[in-house]
């Protein structure tokens, strides 16, 4: 076959290899699916989330309360017992609230471990998040799996709680509650915990646990999920990461492991007033679906006692299936990878295939395209956010236009490759030229095997290139057919990190993506290398590149359902007297100029006391503001005592208008001893001394508007200088402010404390008014009658 048809044939192969990876990473949904009471259905399951998410349900509000109620009826309509679990918890994140777990308990056959089914019910605060997708697509994922399991009558030895946690959003605090104060979290033998982190996309598969991940992955693959998306290397890389979901609890505080079930896609819906049904994919829904109907058959009948093991695995998915293998065997399959290279290659040049000197002359084709590609990725992308500074305001770093600058930066990498492999690399030479990529991609797993194991699966492919390359050796010519099987492993496997990577950690990785594509492209070189036209194939990507380009600009701007994030702040310093507005924006639009105006003054004094922000956003902007006269918090020293070499202290501070959050601040040189915050001690605190990483102590969270009370014990020298911000939520409808509402394209900024009516002052006691004495006429006979007159109007004046 001509060599320009066979690219072309080779060409649409790899697209349908990709387009067949891509489509059956999760199943489809459709408005006509099966909906058997048996089974699982996605329709039903949406029913849920649309009375969920119908409006924000945050901590504290009157729609926390409806939703709660909505889950224990709906868990009652199943026949289940249906209890409730409320208490302060203080956790490690410094953040103190009063959670409301939901949970009911199915008998088992069996007197064995519990198997947990885990999700929160409550949504994020500050941005008017619905929560469709984080988390009311993670309780109505086992509202209906429940259901299913319970009308196909599935008999099962293990008992099964349901556990709907509260305050997830705030703190992990209601996975805190439990693991620590409920006596059902000593009987749990494995969790399954329903998360999301976008709105779309499939669902991956990520185990906790504090030793070996053995017994995990060997359960997870008899349990037969249909259609799971996972692999080890995002199991190394989360461990060295800090974690925060609810299964992070249960791993820390009860040494109980699980698996995280989270989708991630569309990452710039997550916590915002766009997470609400109409942006969540039900084809995502569906996959959440797939996981827990067989893995809820399976394990509420094995030994959960399997799922511990000290000895790690690796694995990875491809389309409908589930490989795994013992750490132990990853440096042993590269050097053995390192020994049939070294054959291969002393084969090669005894029978005249290959020469030293064109080996070497590989070195510039591959590191002139790895280079490149890094650099002008690396600084294109600095180029597009300095043409597009708008893309500043979305804090998780993709874009509503991500995947288009994916796609271009994709088509320009190949584009790279081929032309350096043009210029540098004749097809007859290219087996020669494929050793440098296979040497690379081997030291790369020797690597790999020592410093992150769970990566050791990407010596797969490089064991399918030492086939293709072998094949070359002994029959002394190259097959395309063979190469291109061959090179299907690295698609399968390598491809859909190339995507991933910024989906998960946002646009800035894009050239990690890129440099991904090079190593592949190289990986694929006896494909690629034959092609005899590669300057007309680098040409062609080169201009699809630039249609991604040109599309990603076109759809750079803002419209309703891809909004623009802004915040406001009404932040009043009572111990100045003065009011002022604030901003964590960069770019400011017509909306918040109309406060803050045209040229506001920086913000920097407004941070001296640093507010929680995942992104560590600080005020940026600050405007003068009206004095409205907020009703200011009480603050009552119950107990101010000295005893000793020290002093005790037990402070109240009360709210005068209804109130959603208090952050308390103190002098970093300040000492706390025996810390309590509404009788809660710090989750995981060791000895007596609260420790603290800054000004910061705690962020209580207030529900039904109950006082804060610290209570605490210092050192008799110590001077107390500490400060309180009194927050509440309700800077958009509090009617004293009048405010303009946004525009359609626009939306509260989320992961900072945002539309908020904020008062900030020392804590000190609260001076205490004295009615002033109206001395009477001296008169004997009219004496009494006018203490009691006056006295009475001085009492109604001072109401």
């Amino acid at each position: 076959m001509k060599k320009n048809f066979s690219s072309i044939i080779v060409v649409a192969s790899i697209l349908l290899i990709l387009g067949f990876l891509f489509v059956t990473m999760m199943p489809s949904w459709s408005a006509d699916e099966n909906k058997k009471v048996t089974e699982f259905s996605t329709s039903r399951a949406l029913d849920h989330i649309k009375a969920i998410a119908k409006q924000p349900h945050y901590v504290g509000t009157q729609n926390h309360e409806v939703v709660a109620n909505y889950i224990i009826k709906e868990l009652q309509k199943l026949g289940l017992q249906t209890t409730v679990q409320e208490g302060f918890t203080l956790s490690d994140w410094g953040n103190l609230v009063k959670s409301k777990n939901i949970m009911c308990r199915i008998k088992g056959t069996e007197g064995g471990k519990a198997l947990l089914l885990l999700s929160h019910y409550d949504s994020a605060p500050h941005s008017f998040s619905h929560g469709a997708s984080d988390d009311a697509s993670g309780v109505a994922t086992i509202l209906e799996g429940v259901r299913a399991f319970l009308n196909a009558k599935t008999k099962h030895q293990n008992d099964i709680i349901i556990l709907f946690t509260d305050a997830e959003e705030l703190g992990l605090n209601g996975a805190a509650l439990f693991i620590t104060e409920h006596q059902w979290a000593k009987e749990v033998g494995l969790v399954l915990n329903f998360e999301a982190r976008g709105s779309s996309g499939p669902s991956y598969m990520l185990m906790e646990t504090n030793k070996g991940n053995a017994g995990l992955v060997k359960e997870f693959a008899k349990a037969g999920a249909e259609y799971p998306v996972s692999n080890s290397l995002m199991y190394s890389i989360y461990k060295m990461l800090p974690n925060d979901t609810d299964l992070t609890v249960f791993r820390e505080q009860g040494n109980i492991q699980g698996f995280n079930f989270a989708f991630i896609d569309s990452h710039f819906n997550y916590h915002t007033a766009q997470d609400d049904v109409a942006h969540l994919d039900k084809s995502t829904l569906k996959h959440q679906g797939s996981y827990l109907m067989p893995l809820l058959n399976y394990f509420s009948n094995a030994n959960l006692d399997n799922t511990a093991a000290t000895e790690d695995y690796v694995y990875f998915t491809i389309p409908f299936s589930f490989i795994s293998y013992p750490f132990a065997w990853v440096l042993p399959m590269t050097l053995i990878a390192v020994g049939l290279l070294i054959i291969l290659v002393f084969l090669g040049k005894a029978k005249k295939m290959l020469k030293l000197n064109e080996i070497m002359k590989g070195f510039f084709p591959f590191l002139g395209a790895l280079i490149f590609t890094g650099l002008i990725t690396y600084y294109g992308w600095k180029a597009l956010l300095w043409i597009n500074p708008q893309y500043n305001d979305l804090l998780n770093g993709f874009t509503y236009n991500g995947h288009d600058y994916i796609a271009a930066f994709v088509f320009l990498s190949l584009s790279i490759c081929f032309f350096f492999y043009q210029i540098a690399s004749k097809p007859k030479v290219t087996m020669n030229h494929y050793v440098i990529p296979l040497l690379f991609w081997i030291v790369l797993n020797g690597f790999l095997a020592n410093s992150l194991p769970g990566a050791g699966f990407l010596i797969i492919p490089v064991y399918f290139g030492l086939v293709a390359f072998a094949v070359f050796v002994f029959s002394q010519r190259s097959n395309w057919i063979v190469n291109l099987i061959c090179g299907i492993p690295a698609l399968l496997i390598i491809a859909p990190f190339i995507q991933m990577f910024p989906v998960g950690l946002g646009l800035k990785v894009l050239f990690g993506s890129a440099i991904l594509t090079v190593l592949t492209f190289t990986l694929l070189l006896p494909i690629f290398g034959a092609f005899t036209k590669k300057g007309s194939w680098s040409l062609m990507l080169f201009i699809i590149a630039i249609v991604f380009l040109v599309k990603a600009q076109y759809n750079s701007g803002y419209e309703h359902g891809k909004a623009k994030s802004n915040s406001l702040v009404y932040l009043y310093n009572a111990d100045t007297n003065k009011a002022n507005w604030v901003t964590y924006d960069t770019n400011l639009d017509s909306w918040s100029k109309g406060y803050l105006g045209e040229n506001p003054k920086q913000a920097k004094t407004w941070n001296d006391l640093k507010l929680f922000s995942k992104y560590q956003s600080e005020f940026t902007y600050a405007a003068e503001a009206p004095n409205k006269g907020i009703a200011k918090p009480t603050i009552t020293f119950l107990q101010d005592s000295v005893v000793g070499f020290k002093k005790y202290l037990k402070i109240k501070i009360t709210p005068n208008r209804k109130v959603n959050r208090y952050d308390i601040f103190a002098d970093e040189i300040m000492t706390f001893f025996n810390f309590k915050a509404n009788g809660a001690i710090p989750l995981g605190q060791k000895g007596t001394e609260l420790e603290r990483n800054g000004k910061k102590l705690l962020s209580y969270y207030v529900v039904n508007n109950e006082p804060l009370v610290l209570q605490f014990t210092l050192n008799r020298s110590t001077v107390l200088d500490m400060d309180v911000m009194e927050s509440s939520f309700d800077l958009m409808t509090n009617p004293i402010f009048a405010m303009n509402h946004r525009e359609d394209w626009m939306m509260p900024t989320p992961f900072v404390l945002n539309d908020a009516v904020v008062i900030r002052q020392k804590i000190k006691p609260t001076p205490k008014v004295v009615a002033p004495v109206v001395s009477p006429v001296v008169n004997p006979k009219l004496v009494q009658p006018v203490i009691a007159k006056d006295s009475l109007q001085v009492k109604q004046n001072g109401l």
